[in-house]
């Protein structure tokens, strides 16, 4: 398995907690989640929330998205 990482982040929290659920929808189904680090930070008037997602791909599909598989 090769790890992987996904840094989300938005100032809009409706806008971040879509983009973390399309992510994850996205992932192949023999992958697999190993963390997921949450950050918010006040920035003048606003919060910037921010999500690092750190996941694995089973080898068979990340040799498919390389283009390798078959």
């Amino acid at each position: 398995m090769s790890p992987r990482f996904k840094l989300i982040s938005s100032n809009n929290f409706d806008l971040f907690e879509e983009r973390l659920n399309e992510f994850v929808e996205s992932l192949p189904m023999d992958s697999n989640i190993v963390d997921i680090k949450f950050s918010t930070t006040a920035l003048h008037t606003t919060v910037e929330y921010s999500a690092l997602v750190h996941y694995q791909q089973a080898q068979a599909s990340y040799l498919q998205n390389q283009g390798q598989g078959d």
